[in-house]
């Protein structure tokens, strides 16, 4: 087990936790988070511990593909890993905000739905021997993402004072950019989805 696949054990361990803290009913067991008035919001500071160890999560994400690439570590399950690593990280924490009422539940489905049509093509193009790359749409969506979601995590602090929803902004874009990319894997791929016949 190498470094890149320990750091991305360790974002789905993040992921757990983080999930655990936004769902368990702490008052159950007689404990409650602190709640304190910043400017005007009121912010509970489970989902900043939360927000923290989610942009620990997002700071594994960056490194472990990044020391594959430089060791040339890269293999096979660390990249199915990877994944599903960041799957679990970003999906479920979407679909709690939207349970909590924090963003639209369309953000979450469009994005979930988006990963299996994507996921069913890199399957399909592996079987037929072909590998599929990320590409730029793709890599900016996930981007986007991961800020929008720890602007959420923060109470969108500090644009909140000024009323300017950057965190749903970037939350938007992400979902565009995903309709986006799978636009385009649909378009790079379609040959192998659709193959001609030969007359």
């Amino acid at each position: 087990m190498n470094l890149p696949v320990k750091l991305t054990i360790s974002r789905i361990v993040l992921a757990f936790i983080i999930i655990f803290l936004m769902l368990f009913p702490f008052y159950t067991v007689g404990f409650a988070f602190p709640r304190y008035l910043v400017y005007g919001v009121y912010v509970d500071t489970k989902y900043v511990v939360a927000g923290v160890l989610f942009i620990l999560a997002s700071i594994t994400d960056f490194l472990d593909g990044h020391i594959a690439r430089k060791k040339h570590l890269i293999t096979e399950f660390g990249t199915i890993l990877d994944a599903l690593a960041d799957k679990v990280l970003v999906d479920s924490v979407l679909i709690i905000f939207a349970s909590l009422g924090f963003i639209s539940p369309l953000i979450p489905v469009i994005l979930v739905v988006r990963d299996i049509i994507v996921n069913a093509i890199k399957m399909m193009a592996a079987v037929k021997g072909k590998a599929v790359a990320a590409i730029s749409s793709g890599k900016l969506k996930t981007a986007s993402l991961m800020v929008g979601i720890t602007l959420l995590f923060f109470y969108n602090l500090p644009f909140e004072i000024w009323n300017i929803r950057v965190d749903l902004f970037f939350l938007y874009f992400a979902t565009i950019m995903s309709i986006v990319s799978m636009i385009e894997y649909y378009a790079m791929n379609k040959g192998l989805i659709f193959p001609k016949k030969d007359n």
